[in-house]
């Protein structure tokens, strides 16, 4: 049997959106089956665009993770894909950015519901399905330090970096538990900033670019191989040194 056959399936969320189609496109070329889930219905698309260029098999699933029902769905659709999850990557994300005093608090809970809680729900929904040697990787963000105007999206990102460690210990030496905290990546989230302001952010950051969608998908890989296997419970921070600039 051959290495790529090996690697068994990966399931993705968010995958209809820039990053999760990068990591999605990465993980098939070393050799996952996928599994690709968003609530945005243009996933099947992704999917069949990843399958269709690779040699491996993509399925779509679309679901909203906000409900146990959604997470119950994937679930399914994992099953009927071989049953054992091999790679889970919880990348579904939004922001509703806004000063704290003047936040509202339906905002502050969708935030908190979709990147942190789903991420939880659907984690568990798969535990059945994880296998010795399973990997789960949550996306969080170097905002999790602390970002001005984005109290609902800190928390979200720094309570992910909290479930990661706790998973971590949970379950090993079985499963590994990781998250990557990226800073600005060249994405529509990024490009929802006034221009200016943007400018500003990616000057401020020491290797004098923005982050590729690339950048993320080769850490994603690299934690899901075997090569990273004495790593669990460790947030690996892509930042191009902005974490530690002035």
């Amino acid at each position: 049997m051959s290495t790529a056959s090996q690697r068994g399936l990966a399931v993705i969320t968010g995958a209809a959106g820039v990053l999760g189609t990068r990591i999605a496109e990465r993980l098939a070329a070393d050799g996952h089956d996928l599994l690709l889930v968003d609530l945005d219905r243009a996933v099947a698309l992704t999917a069949e665009r990843i399958a269709a260029a690779s040699s491996r098999r993509a399925v779509a699933c679309v679901a909203d993770l906000t409900s146990a029902e959604g997470a119950e769905a994937v679930a399914r659709s994992a099953g009927e894909e071989g049953g054992n999850v091999a790679l889970l990557v919880n990348n579904a994300g939004i922001t509703r950015d806004g000063r704290i005093g003047d936040m509202q608090e339906r905002d502050f809970a969708a935030v908190i519901d979709v990147n942190l809680t789903a991420a939880m729900r659907l984690t568990f929904a798969l535990e059945r399905l994880l296998a010795d040697g399973s990997v789960v990787l949550n996306m969080s963000s170097r905002a999790s330090l602390g970002n001005f105007g984005q109290a609902n999206y800190v928390a979200s990102k720094s309570g992910l970096v909290g479930l990661t460690r706790a998973l971590a210990l949970r379950w090993a030496p079985r499963v590994r538990v990781n998250a990557v905290a990226p800073s600005l990546i060249d994405t529509p989230m990024a490009h929802s900033m006034p221009e200016h302001v943007l400018e500003k952010v990616v000057s401020r950051i020491p290797a004098g670019r923005i982050g590729m969608p690339d950048d993320v998908a080769s850490i994603v890989a690299f934690l899901a191989s075997p090569e990273a296997g004495y790593i669990t419970g460790q947030v690996l921070v892509a930042c191009g040194g902005r974490s530690i600039a002035a």
